[in-house]
């Protein structure tokens, strides 16, 4: 259940009635926020009779619900957006990991030429094998920053585990929480907490209520700048990385008031076949894209196998634009 309270009431009594209910509490700018277990289904007359709207929900898929609030949250993109009136499809690009200046300046610059406004790239990585490269840590974070300041671009970056959570808040403009890490509630909570515009990517054997209960831990620390990420899931196919669901995005567009992005490169895991699902993707119309690129995807320290050159992504970014306009959005 989720409880609109008037802003004429104390953060303090708010408080004491969210105790009351055991629900979670936070203030928006017009209407204090409680939301408790959609098990419960009647209030305490007291409450009942300030509320301004009470909403009695079936499930604990509720703050991302479009039952609450029909319309697409708008997340912020430094002086763009994507969400809300669903026109614009957002672009986040670059290497897997930050592996040396160079290749990091390299990318910067193929993004700036086609103005792309997000580069992402990982500087804490979350390997399956302990002896692979797993980042530049809090060093990258620093290229990024230097990138960030020469070349205008947005980070997006990854939070591996609550080792370093603060680092990356602090430096990132965009916090992504990823596959491996979607149930770790401590990361969920730095990020809505962060208040910084969240990637959410979905683990690779979870639901789609799981996904969106996640979104949920972070929408619930007062964060509504959520972008849920569709990255693959994994089935009994082997030819490819993962299994892109698609059909599980048309769900989330229905039912979920989340802005949904898709990562390709991800999901099929041979960069011979991003471009071509890329296509798929932004004919959905979906709100962005999250694709790989390096300098020498060859010599890449990590994913080299499913990251597009530099050459690939410009011929694929210039075969997006006549399709997103075909349904009615802009690629930014």
């Amino acid at each position: 259940m989720i409880i609109h309270l008037p802003n004429t009431i104390t953060h303090a009594h708010a408080q004491e009635l969210a105790d009351e209910l055991e629900a979670l509490y936070f203030a928006k700018e017009a209407y204090h926020v409680l939301v408790t277990s959609h098990t419960i289904h009647t209030l305490p007359s007291e409450i009942a009779a300030m509320a301004l709207q009470v909403w009695d929900m079936p499930t604990d898929m509720q703050l991302s619900a479009r039952s609450y609030m029909p319309h697409t949250h708008r997340v912020a993109i430094g002086n763009t957006y994507i969400g809300g009136d669903g026109q614009n499809q957002l672009m986040i690009a670059g290497p897997c990991a930050v592996e040396s200046r160079e290749q990091i300046e390299q990318s910067c610059q193929m993004l700036k030429s086609l103005g792309i406004k997000v580069l992402r790239a990982g500087s804490y990585k979350p390997r399956t094998s302990p002896y692979t490269f797993r980042g530049l840590g809090e060093d990258g974070l620093k290229l990024l920053t230097e990138m960030r300041e020469k070349y205008g671009l947005l980070i997006a970056t990854e939070m591996r585990d609550a080792t370093h959570a603060d680092k990356v808040i602090e430096y990132a403009d965009i916090v992504q929480v990823g596959a491996k890490a979607m149930y770790d509630h401590g990361l969920l909570t730095a990020a809505g907490q962060s208040g910084k515009p969240v990637i959410l990517k979905r683990g690779f054997s979870a639901t789609l209520q799981e996904l969106v209960h996640a979104a949920d831990f972070v929408m619930s620390c007062g964060n509504d700048q959520v972008m849920l990420c569709e990255r693959g899931i994994r089935s009994y196919e082997t030819q490819t990385r993962f299994t892109l669901d698609l059909c599980g995005v048309a769900w989330l567009k229905k039912h979920c008031n989340l802005p949904v992005i898709l990562d390709p490169s991800h999901a099929m895991g041979y960069a011979y076949g991003v471009a071509d699902l890329a296509r798929a993707c932004t004919a959905m119309g979906v709100d962005g894209l999250l694709i790989e690129t390096h300098p020498k995807p060859e010599q890449a320290k990590s994913d080299a196998a499913q990251q597009l050159s530099h050459e690939q992504f410009e011929e694929m970014y210039k075969s997006l634009e006549p399709i997103a306009k075909a349904v009615g959005k802009t690629l930014i």
